[in-house]
Parts: structure tokens; sequence; C-alpha cells
């Protein structure tokens, strides 16, 4: 595979690469680093265009080390994270996902020829 500047696989997720991993991730165990230096444990339960997300079955490790909390669920907001670790077989993941977005995309759009959609009353 080539990899491209982002180091995704050239397929065209690269324009789209933190939130198409994080679509492809839910269900999956995740760390989160935050800018405070808290890490977070869990399983991705949903994310949104901010980064915004919901973790459930949760550890969190404060900055030094020494403190631990078991949490059932946690949201963390997409600003403060400073590190994700994802596991490593979702960049295969994300490209279909990619792809299946993508074709229904053009499902949508696509299927009227030429001379339709011209609006207008025409």
């Amino acid at each position: 595979k080539r990899h491209g500047e982002c180091g995704a696989a050239v397929s065209g997720i690269c324009s789209k690469l933190p939130l198409s991993l994080l679509k492809a991730a839910t269900g999956s165990p995740l760390l989160v680093e935050l800018k405070g230096g808290d890490t977070y444990n869990g399983r991705l339960v949903s994310c949104d265009a901010w980064m915004n997300m919901n973790l459930r079955d949760v550890i969190c490790t404060s900055k030094d080390g020494e403190k631990f909390w078991k949490l059932p669920f946690c949201y963390i907001r997409g600003s403060a994270i400073k590190y994700l670790r994802l596991p490593p077989d979702l960049m295969d993941k994300a490209a279909e996902i990619e792809e299946k977005e993508q074709q229904q995309q053009q499902d949508w759009r696509g299927g009227r020829g030429r001379g339709s959609g011209r609006g207008r009353g025409r």
C-alpha cells in the first residue's frame, strides 16, 4: 500500500481520517489522553463531528498515574483530547465505511440521466 502524508493508505480517507476512524471505532476499546494528562480507557459508544465522545466501562487514570477510577460511562469533550490510541486493524474498517458512504451519496445523487433536473419550471 502507498501511504500519503497523513500516514493513511492512499484510498481517499486521508481528508476525513480522524472522524472516519472514530466512526469505525464505535464499540472498540480505545485510550484517550487529555491535554491535562489524565487518561481514559474504555469502549467507544458514540462520537460527533467535534470529536466529543461517550465511553462505557471506563478506567480513568490520573496524570501522575497514582489514582484510578472505574466509571460505567463518561463524556469527553473533543477540544480536551490530546491523543487517541485505537485498535491497529481500524484503518481497513474505516476505509470500508468511507467507501459505503461515498457509494450512498452517489446513489442518492445519480440515476436521473440527461435532460432531467433542470429546475425552475422548464
